[in-house]
């Protein structure tokens, strides 16, 4: 049952959101019937992978539809909303009222694809008084972000797109995405003989197989092959020496660093022959513009903080940033990451165990540590969104023991996850195919796209949008009430000029009104917007604060007004453009301006990383006796999607998420594609199904991200794969981020059967 309509909305399964069009059909009209690219999509143009095809069983499995709250005997029962966001309330005040407001934690926000809804939480948090949070990020970026917000104030990406040279760092863009088409990217640039691309991956990858250069490191080893990289530019004298010394600070101290390091020595520890990145190296400082993209290769992998800054090291010797093909520091709509991200000033710290807070987030890693103490500091609640931390975080065992000895655990999702189970309550939401939703992961160059998605069916009866949600628990909380509301709505009544200067005018006199301004938007200005588009209503001070703090690029975008009016004509746009909207067009000269340095230099010295870079040599061998093999925790492959899909039906292919090993290891240890073995690690063991893989060098293993959960079915509760994080060592992580080391875990392997 199909009327043929195609409706325009996006893929959910990966940063880059590519477009796509729904029809509808199957006997109730409500399935995903066929699945195609959106060509009228200005970022992705019709382009999509695989798994965009499988949406169908994201929205079609099993569904939370009423709040649940959890009995005595660990059961849950149904309750109505009223009452849920009653006692939720209620809880949350006692907890505040007796440990105060910082002791109450929130975790999530959103995943890939749905950031609209949590950007309402800031309201909720602040009527609570809590300040701390984590996310996915600083599971993965922080160390990243650290490293930027030192070096430049402020996030940069590769314009890999028109790169002579693309370096891939722990990225496989094949099975990754991380830029707009990037299979396309990929192919055009292994078929163009004047353009090259190099890869670094302990895995002979999909992109690798496309690579001029593979510098396949063992693994962990990443930050001797970077260094040794940078070192080869410094004692080879391929340091682009004017621009550098124009546009950069403490290159003389970074310089006198690398001029010692022993390339050979170095190349042996991380098993890649030192001709080879001799060669990488050259080709580098030969191209006119090289764009460099690192990911959770080294990002979640041993001195992964280093890596960033080595790798950054690369491209800021040879001069590629802000020119066509280079690194770039993009516009954003709404930002997810808080500018300087690590910046000149000290960090804050987390109240238990100090670490380092990175751009607003708590390590992941320390969440346990944070709640299982008798510090008074201690989190004692939690506010969980569209997150699963007791499956996504390191050491599961762990993450649950501390998940439920809180004194009040919520979670806001769609399914029943592994997270909700351990919850006092749980509050459904709908689909991100069943509500307005929107990405803020908008990082392109020169034309940055935001896709505001309208719902494509209607949400089944019981479930709210977080929006709405938050906004009850504001008012619940006392925080937002009807008195102050009302001036505002007769305003937004009148029209979006009138309820401008309203708004400003109450903001600015009532701090308390301005605290809460995501909600008091939706309350007021939300139910004037079109077709139901409530939830838009925080885009409306978006769109106006990238109007006046990116002017430039809004109007070359091909925005008008003077005042206010500019603003209006993009957020105007952003309701209307159901394909996505170009909301600013850069040119290159502007990149120098979003440098957030104190002198508009980019700074090479950061201390702690140059400490560390001191020790690398004398650093021990990763394998032991006991623990043989390196493990990588969480591949990307072709229908691996984090956890958003929870039925392992949709997987084509490898749907037991197999151990990948190399032929040699397996020719070893008996068995071949289709037998078992049982991984141990030092936090865990496991038992999983084998595929002999080419790619995997000797040593080497890994398993796929997103498996292992809960399965819910009509015959009970069923679990596919492997959990990693059973496997996983919270402990083992990065000293400055935090951030895990999922990449290179230590494992043995037994033969089953």
């Amino acid at each position: 049952m199909s009327d043929g309509t195609w409706h325009p909305t996006a893929c959910i399964l990966c940063e880059c959101n590519c477009g796509i069009e729904i029809r509808l059909g199957g006997d109730t009209g409500t399935r995903f019937e066929r699945i195609r690219g959106d060509k009228a999509h200005p970022g992705s143009q019709g382009y999509t992978c695989e798994k965009a095809l499988r949406l169908d069983h994201y929205q079609h499995q099993a569904r939370l539809t009423s709040p649940l709250r959890r009995r005595e005997d660990g059961t849950f029962e149904e309750i109505d909303w009223d009452t849920a966001i009653r006692e939720i309330a209620d809880r949350f005040l006692a907890v505040r009222d007796t440990h105060g407001g910082e002791s109450i934690f929130y975790y999530g926000g959103g995943g890939q694809g749905n950031h609209l809804g949590g950007g309402y939480s800031g309201a909720t948090l602040r009527a609570l008084g809590s300040r701390f949070k984590a996310n996915a990020l600083s599971q993965e970026k922080t160390g990243e972000f650290w490293v930027n917000g030192k070096m430049l104030g402020g996030a940069v990406r590769g314009d890999v797109t028109h790169a002579e040279v693309a370096v891939f760092v722990g990225k496989n863009p094949w099975q990754s995405h991380g830029f707009p088409r990037a299979r396309t990217t990929l192919k055009e640039i292994a078929n163009d003989p004047a353009r090259a691309m190099i890869v670094i991956d302990p895995k002979r990858s999909e992109t690798a197989e496309l690579a001029d250069v593979h510098l396949q490191v063992r693994p962990g080893t990443d930050a001797f092959c970077l260094a040794a990289l940078v070192a080869v530019l410094v004692q080879e004298g391929l340091v682009k020496r004017g621009w550098v010394d124009e546009h950069t600070t403490g290159a003389a101290d970074v310089e006198r660093v690398f001029a010692t390091i022993d390339v050979d020595a170095y190349a042996g520890r991380c098993g890649v022959d030192a001709e080879l990145i001799r060669a990488a190296a050259r080709r580098i400082a030969s191209a006119s513009s090289v764009a460099v993209a690192e990911d959770l290769g080294i990002q979640m992998n041993r001195h992964s903080t280093l890596n960033s800054w080595l790798e950054k090291l690369l491209w800021v010797l040879t001069g590629n940033f802000a020119v066509p093909g280079a690194q770039y520091m993009p516009s954003s709509l709404v930002s997810l990451v808080r500018k300087g991200g690590g910046g000149a000033k000290a960090d804050p710290v987390s109240p238990v165990t100090g670490s380092k807070i990175i751009s607003g987030l708590v390590p992941c890693n320390v969440i346990p540590e944070e709640i299982l103490t008798d510090h008074p500091k201690r989190f004692r609640a939690m506010l969980v969104e569209s997150g699963n931390p007791a499956h996504s975080l390191a050491d599961s065992p762990r993450m649950r023991e501390a998940l439920a000895s809180l004194e009040l655990l919520v979670v806001i999702d769609v399914a029943m996850t592994e997270t909700a189970r351990l919850a006092h309550y749980v509050l459904p939401a709908p689909t991100q195919y069943e509500k307005w939703e929107a990405t803020f992961f908008n990082f392109e160059f020169p034309h940055n796209v935001f896709h505001l998605r309208r719902p494509v069916l209607p949400a089944p009866d019981g479930v709210l949008p977080e929006p709405e949600i938050h906004a009850r628990l504001c008012e619940a909380l006392g925080a937002v009430g009807d008195e102050a509301l009302a001036p505002l709505r007769a305003a937004a009544a009148e029209g979006r000029e009138a309820f401008a200067a309203a708004f400003f005018a109450a903001t600015t006199t009532d701090p308390a009104l301005g605290a809460m301004a995501p909600v008091v938007l939706y309350r007021t200005l939300g139910p004037t917007l079109p077709d139901g588009a409530a939830a838009a209503a925080l885009l409306w001070g978006a769109a106006h604060r990238s109007a006046m703090g990116q002017e430039a690029s809004v109007r070359r975008a091909g925005f008008t007004g003077e005042g206010l009016a500019l603003g209006e004509a993009l957020f105007d746009a952003i309701l209307q453009g159901h394909h996505g909207v170009v909301f600013t067009e850069d040119e290159w000269e502007t990149v120098w301006t979003r440098v957030g340095t104190d002198d508009g230099r980019i700074r090479l010295v950061i201390p702690e990383l140059m400490d560390e870079l001191a020790t690398l040599a004398d650093e021990p061998e990763l394998t032991t006796d006991e623990y043989p093999f390196v493990l990588s925790a969480g591949e990307r492959r072709s229908f691996t999607a984090n956890t958003i899909i929870r039925d392992a039906g949709w997987r084509k292919r490898d749907a037991e998420g197999a151990l990948r090993i190399s032929p040699a290891d397996a020719a070893r240890l008996g068995v071949d594609t289709g037998g078992r073995v049982r991984v141990v690690t030092t936090r865990g063991a496991a038992e999983t199904v084998v595929e002999v893989y080419e790619g995997m060098q000797p040593g080497h293993v890994s398993l796929p991200n997103g498996l292992g959960l809960d399965e819910q079915h009509v015959d009970g509760v069923r679990r596919v794969g492997v959990a990693p994080n059973e496997l996983t060592d919270a402990l083992l992580r990065d000293p400055i981020a935090g951030t895990p080391w999922h990449k290179s875990v230590p494992a043995r392997l037994e033969p089953v059967g």
